[in-house]
Formats: structure tokens, sequence, C-alpha cells
């Protein structure tokens, strides 16, 4: 286990390095639209001094693969740069945003793995029964929503509506003021959906695949009680695919939900990457990518990490890979 971490985390080196020369060719001149130093001044006239002591010490002047060697030391000691709008560091904005983000992505995840798991185990179990169909149809009818649509639409319902109706409303915008976990239901809820849908019908489609094998059969022909086989043979087995899709889908929430944050005004990564974007922040656009890449990465290592737990079948050693 120990040599397959440490495998895992040099392959990790190239990605970031890949994902970094990327990033670095969208801030070199000449390659998006506009004077990166007009970015940096906005649209008045300045000084040919400044010019030339912005592009000191942006280091424009020097060779792209020497912009690259400052850029990417600095990657290294932490400095994301700074925010050409709001004049702060990059790392003290996500610092600010990220435990936000983390907190909706922890919300949405745990609504997944209880109601999207659960929901599998019951469409499979009872198949073609009530429940099976409920399961089938109302997770067919999630997977066509867009996320954006489904959260305006449960802001109307759950928000607006029931305040007319004279019914308990949620929030349907911010964290409130202190921030409290009301504030989370909605954005939490639709950030779940979609993925929680998808769970269900990966996680019904493999247990449908795994009670069919010849080692089922065979504990229940021993005696085992049915509740025992399921719990004790099929889940394991069949929860591999599923820990996979919501690891992918957990690092892509760490990585700030940029829809569902907008929707509901919510200060995550998400919101502030999104609000970059259109002031052409590129500092910070830049550093919310390198996040996101880091935290899908790590999370991708300890889903890997998991398959062990699982599956006892599975080692990390050299050659049974």
């Amino acid at each position: 286990m120990i040599k397959y971490v440490l495998r895992r985390l040099l392959q990790m080196i190239p990605v970031f390095i890949g994902v970094t020369m990327l990033l670095f060719l969208l801030r070199a001149p000449g390659v998006l639209p506009g004077d990166p130093i007009r970015m940096i001044t906005g649209e008045r006239a300045i000084p040919d001094a400044l010019r030339v002591e912005i592009e000191e010490k942006y280091h424009f002047n020097d060779p792209l693969p020497v912009q690259y060697g400052y850029y990417l030391s600095d990657l290294v000691h932490g400095d994301l740069g700074d925010s050409l709008q709001k004049g702060r560091p990059v790392t003290d904005i996500f610092a600010d945003k990220y435990p936000n983000t983390i907190k909706l992505a922890l919300v949405a995840i745990v609504i997944e793995v209880i109601i999207g798991v659960g929901a599998g185990i019951v469409s499979a179990v009872k198949q073609y029964s009530f429940w099976d169909v409920l399961v089938t149809l109302s997770t067919s009818i999630l997977v066509s929503m867009p996320v954006f649509w489904l959260g305006m639409l449960f802001q109307i319902f759950f928000g607006i509506k029931f305040k007319q109706w004279g019914l308990p409303y949620l929030p349907i915008s911010g964290m409130g003021n202190p921030p409290d976990l009301v504030h989370l239901i909605l954005p939490g809820v639709t950030l779940a959906s979609v993925s929680t849908a998808y769970a269900a019908r990966i996680m019904r489609s493999q247990m449908l695949e795994v009670m069919s094998q010849d080692y089922i059969r065979t504990a229940l022909a021993k005696g085992l009680s049915w509740s025992t086989v399921v719990r004790r043979h099929a889940l394991k087995n069949a929860l591999i695919p599923v820990v996979t899709f919501m690891g992918i889908d957990l690092g892509a929430m760490l990585s700030g939900a940029i829809l569902t944050e907008t929707v509901f005004n919510w200060p995550g990564v998400g919101l502030e990457i999104f609000l970059a974007i259109g002031q052409r922040d590129w500092p910070v656009v830049m550093g919310g990518v390198v996040v996101v890449v880091i935290a899908v990465m790590f999370v991708n290592l300890l889903v890997d990490m998991s398959y062990a737990f699982l599956d006892p079948r599975i080692r990390y050693g050299s050659g049974t890979e």
C-alpha cells in the first residue's frame, strides 16, 4: 500500500506540471486578446515608467521558459499571485471561500450517499416492485434536468411560493448572517440532486449484477438469510463503481460547484471563479484551477486506497494492481 501511494504521488507531479503549463500559457502575453498590462492597470493611460515597472514585476520581458520558471517557483511556495480587482493575495481569497465550499460539498455528498446508495439498494432488492419503478422513474427525471434550472425551481417553490402561502419557507440566497444550516438546505439538495440520481442508478445495476453471481446463490444455499447475504456479500462488491463515481463527484464539488454557488449566491470557490472570469481577473481564475486540480488528485488517491477495504482481493503490491 505504501509503495502504491508513493507511486501515485509521484504520478501527480507530471499532471501538476502539465496543468500549470497550460495555465501559464493563458497568462502569457499574446495568448489571450488584449494587453495584459491593461488588465492590471485598467483602461486609463499609464506612464512609460509604470509600464516598465509592471513588465519587470511580472517578468513579461523574459523568455517564456524563464517566465514559467518564476511562475512554478511561486506556486511551489504557495504564492498564487494577487487579485487584479481586489488587490488581495489569491491564497487569502480562497482561504476565506474554501470552507464555505467544503460545507456545501459535505452536505451534498452525505445526501448522495444516504439517498443515492439507499435508493439503489432498495430498487435492486425489490426489483420490479413499486419502489423499483419509483426509483427508476425519479432518477430518469433528475438526470435530465440542468442543475441551475432545478435550483431556480427550488428557489421559486420552497422559497417564494411557500412564503406567499404562509408556510415555513427556506432561504434562497447567501449563507445567512450569522451563517446557519438552514441556508445550506436548498443549495445542498440542488448540488446533490443529479449526482444522487446517477449514484442510485449505478448502485442498482451493480447490485443486480452481483446478486446474479454463483457465490450469492451458494451463500443462500448454505442457509444465510437474504439480508445477511445482501449486507455482507453483495453490498461490498457492488460498492466499488459507486465509490469511484462518488469520489470523482466529491472532487468536482470540492473544486467549487460554479452553477449551484452562482444560482444561490453561495460565497464559495465556484462563485469566486465565476465572478473572476467575468472581470478577467486571471490570477484568481488560474489560482482556482490549481486548487481544483490538487483537490481532485488527492480525492482520487483516497478513492483508490478505499478499494482495498471494499474488496480484500485487491492488493497494491507490485504486479497485483
